[in-house]
């Protein structure tokens, strides 16, 4: 199975940038594309942003648009996603995920995309 581990979280004051990352390691598999999602004390885990594997075409939920932007190391297989001028309500639990099956039918703004989670990193913005 594959393992994935966020590190990068912290508190920051609004305005400021944050760069969170996750690394994927374990047995042998192939990377079709990785995401970011984000939970917030009371809500549900919502999607952030994706860049599929090869290309590298990216896609962001549309209120971190010009703020938010994702990369990935193929070498690595990492993933990072550079934060900036955060907002107090960006504060959440981010989570990374793996899709690791090709031609999958559901898109990669959905968790059903993905096989593999991490364990999520905090990310609290002050006001």
């Amino acid at each position: 199975q594959v393992q994935l581990v966020e590190s990068g979280g912290g508190l920051v004051q609004a305005g400021g940038s944050l760069r969170v990352s996750c690394a994927a390691s374990g047995r042998t598999f192939r990377t079709s594309a990785m995401g970011w999602f984000r939970q917030a004390p009371g809500k549900e885990r919502n999607f952030v942003a994706s860049i599929t594997w090869n290309i590298g075409s990216t896609y962001y939920t549309s209120s971190v648009k010009g703020r938010f932007t994702i990369s990935r190391d193929k070498a690595k297989n990492t993933v990072y996603l550079q934060m900036n001028s955060l907002k107090p309500e960006d504060t959440a639990v981010y989570y990374c995920a793996l899709d690791a099956t090709s031609g999958s039918a559901y898109p990669l703004n959905q968790t059903g995309r993905y096989d593999y989670w991490g364990q999520g990193t905090q990310v609290t913005v002050s006001s």
